[in-house]
């Protein structure tokens, strides 16, 4: 073998004849070359699928050198060496394949990539992969149609060509096709479709009928529809009508606001009329004159009422006290005499209390010189004449104190009594009241004078505003001889390009509306207009009318077109009559077959039963020799289920054990006995057979045993035995016709 092969590249194998032992270690290639052998026979499914946990052999393989998967094998058939190759084809691996003899380009007859596998080793895949190949130390069991086959043709027959699982498998098959379940298979369908056949039949009397009904509905509602449209075409000409009368009345409107706007453009341009901003103003001197009207109508009594107050102020101001006197002038006056008056009274007062001092003064004196010159003796005569000159003086000082106030009071009366007061505080309170009264007299004059001024001022404004208004209403109303012609004609002045403006829009506007009317297909009339019948539905009641008229009858239409559309899809009832019986009979053919079905596979239900309680007797007796010699007569009794699974029992035991209560070593040796007769009993050509690590879990004696059971098999066919241990080295090492291997 030479193969580039996953970790191979362009590596070769010669393994000897009979038993050869390759040693290798863990990632040695051991694995590789088992797989690589298998693909070589059989080729790589490229259908497979990379998996969780799974790599597809296609991609698990790939050269990790990088170049295109390849590889070579020579070996002896029926006598004659031949050499198969398989390399690339594009991207498939092993696309491409050639058997030929060796040493030759002549290619060996009826040898192909897909039955190369089968022809030489007499099995396919699935026997070959449970007999023959113990790849990856994996030596269980599992049963496959093909294996099934083999080992049931040992039984009695010795044919190949059926197994109990394939006869189940396709009558299961003919049932599924006829009924899997309620929904699914040839009887649910033909149950269906004769539920549908005749569901189409009653639905067809049914529709019939409908589209007999509908055809009656839509009658009705055409006479209906075209009634109702003759109403909406009256409604149309009395509205046609209706709309030449508003086209006529809109057409004198716009004649007359025409008429209007033309008096107004003439009289604008025979009269000049000053500017908009001339024209306010004027006006807002008419309304100034009306409010010096107001203020010289409101003066006026005003005037009156200061100049009378003036007039009584002056009244009660004149005094015959101070005639011809200012009230200044009095107060300065009475002051003045205030004064004097106040000046002879403080004299007088003085004397008053002077007077009375001095006499006391000069009784005291008169007393003392009398008392002194009695007390004396001596000049009692001058003492007594000078205390009488003093007592004299005394009397006269007295008397003319006396004349004196006297005098001075009376030249205080002659002061005040011109002004008819007792005192000095009368008279400037006199004085005083006068001041005031003039006082209140200047004012009132004063206001008479400022509302005599005013009123004065603003009548000659007025006269003057009136004349400046005639003159300007004059320029272009010269027939104005009032201000109320005044006020007229500036109104009319300002409001002619007001009337202008609104006589041009109003123009404008019956035109359009002329224009709209006219877009609407009004006109004048041609002659009297003819009589029409009123309907008897107003106009929006009878267009609701009509369209739920039409569209009730475009419904009843397209219900009428369906139904017909369904009666003629539907086809004939006669047809469909015919195909309900002809889905009749064929229903009771498919549910006989069923019946027929069910008593077969229940009948080679019972059969399998019988010949699984004698399944393979020889290949039970052939794996009981081998187990018994594996196991050193442990293990005497081998047998198998119809599914591989395999029993064993020791020679004191009654019942059977499972391999699953085994070891796993006891276990791997039970089916590697397994599969060693099957490659005896059921493989005719005698392929070599490939062991990878198919000895690992045995003991070191059971080891022993097995490496000579495979001795001895290898004398009639090759076994490759792959390891990746020097116990099978050690224990071959003086047995004949063994090849060594180290890799």
């Amino acid at each position: 073998m030479t193969a580039t092969f996953g970790r191979l590249n362009r590596a070769r194998l010669e393994p000897g004849p009979g038993l050869t032992l390759i040693h290798a270690p863990n990632e040695g290639g051991k694995s590789t070359w088992a797989a690589f052998w298998r693909a070589m026979l059989y080729g790589i499914d490229t259908r497979d699928r990379d998996k969780k946990g799974y790599l597809a052999d296609k991609n698990r393989y790939q050269p990790w050198s990088g170049t295109p998967m390849e590889g070579e094998i020579t070996l002896e058939v029926e006598g004659r060496d031949i050499t198969i190759r398989r390399g690339p084809k594009g991207s498939t691996p092993f696309g491409t394949f050639s058997a030929v003899y060796a040493g030759t380009q002549e290619p060996v007859p009826g040898l192909t990539a897909a039955n190369c596998g089968e022809l030489l080793v007499g099995v396919g895949a699935e026997v070959f992969t449970r007999s023959a190949f113990l790849g990856n130390g994996e030596l269980s069991l599992t049963t496959a149609p093909e294996l099934e086959r083999r080992i049931a043709a040992l039984v009695s027959s010795g044919q190949e060509d059926v197994s109990f699982s394939q006869a189940m498998e396709r009558l299961k098959n003919w049932k599924n096709r006829r009924q899997v379940n309620r929904s699914v298979g040839e009887i649910p369908k033909l149950e269906s479709e004769l539920g549908q056949v005749r569901e189409n039949l009653s639905q067809l009397e049914e529709t019939a009928a409908l589209a007999a009904r509908l055809e009656g509905e839509r009658a009705a509602l055409a006479r209906t529809r075209d009634g109702l449209a003759q109403q909406a075409e009256a409604h149309r000409l009395l509205a046609q009508r209706k709309l030449a009368d508003r086209y006529a009345q809109a057409e004198e409107e716009y004649q007359a606001a025409r008429k209007q706007l033309n008096n107004l453009e003439t009289e604008l341009s025979t009269r000049p009329i000053p500017g908009r901003e001339e024209l306010k103003r004027a006006q807002g001197e008419l309304q100034y004159l009306k409010a010096l009207d107001e203020e010289i109508k409101q003066g006026e009594p005003a005037l009156k009422e200061a100049e009378e107050a003036s007039a009584g102020t002056q009244e009660a101001a004149r005094d015959e006290h101070f005639p011809d006197m200012t009230g200044e002038a009095a107060v300065a006056k009475a002051a003045e005499i205030t004064a004097a008056v106040q000046s002879d009274a403080e004299k007088r007062d003085k004397r008053k209390r002077l007077s009375p001092k001095l006499a006391v003064i000069g009784l005291v004196f008169a007393a003392l010189f009398g008392a002194g010159g009695w007390l004396a003796s001596q000049n009692v005569i001058f003492s007594a004449g000078l205390a009488l000159v003093i007592c004299v003086g005394v009397i006269a000082n007295l008397i003319w104190t006396r004349l004196l106030t006297r005098k001075s009071e009376k030249r205080i009366a002659a002061l005040l009594s011109p002004f008819g007061v007792q005192t000095q505080e009368e008279l400037t309170a006199l004085a005083q009241d006068y001041r005031e009264r003039c006082q209140a007299a200047e004012k009132a004059a004063h206001e008479a004078e400022v509302i005599r001024n005013a009123v004065t001022e603003r009548q000659n404004k007025r006269d003057e505003t009136k004349a400046n208004l005639l003159d300007f209403v004059h320029a272009f109303a010269p027939e104005v001889k009032d201000m109320f012609g005044c006020s007229a004609a500036l109104s009319r002045a300002l409001g002619i390009d007001h009337d202008l403006a609104l006589a041009r829009e109003r123009t404008e506007e019956r035109r359009r509306r002329l224009d709209d009317l006219a877009a609407q297909g009004a006109g004048r009339q041609a002659g009297p207009a003819p009589e029409l019948p009123v309907p008897e539905l107003g106009p929006e009641e009878t267009d609701r009318a009509l369209s739920q008229a039409a569209g009730r009858l475009e419904q009843v239409s397209a219900q009428l077109n369906q139904a017909r559309g369904t009666l003629q899809a539907m086809g004939d009832p006669a047809a469909l009559s015919a195909r309900a019986e002809e889905l009749e009979e064929r229903l009771s053919r498919r549910r006989l077959e069923l019946d027929a079905l069910n008593l077969a596979m229940d009948s080679l239900t019972q059969a399998n039963t019988r010949l699984q309680e004698r399944f393979s007797p020889e290949l039970n007796r052939l794996a009981s020799q081998y187990m018994a010699r594996l196991t050193g007569d442990k293990y005497g009794a081998v047998s198998l289920t119809r599914e591989l699974e395999g029993f064993v029992r020791t020679g004191g035991d009654v019942l059977p054990r499972s391999a699953l209560y085994l070891s796993r070593g006891t276990a791997d040796q039970l089916y590697l006995a397994v599969r060693l007769a099957v490659c005896r009993l059921c493989l005719p050509e005698k392929p070599p057979i490939m062991l990878d690590d198919a000895l690992s879990a045995f003991d070191d004696a059971r080891l022993e045993a097995a490496l000579e059971l495979l001795w001895e098999l290898s004398g009639e066919q090759q076994l490759l035995l792959f390891s990746c241990q020097k116990r099978e080295s050690t224990v071959l090492a003086n047995t004949p016709g063994v090849t060594k291997i180290e890799l």
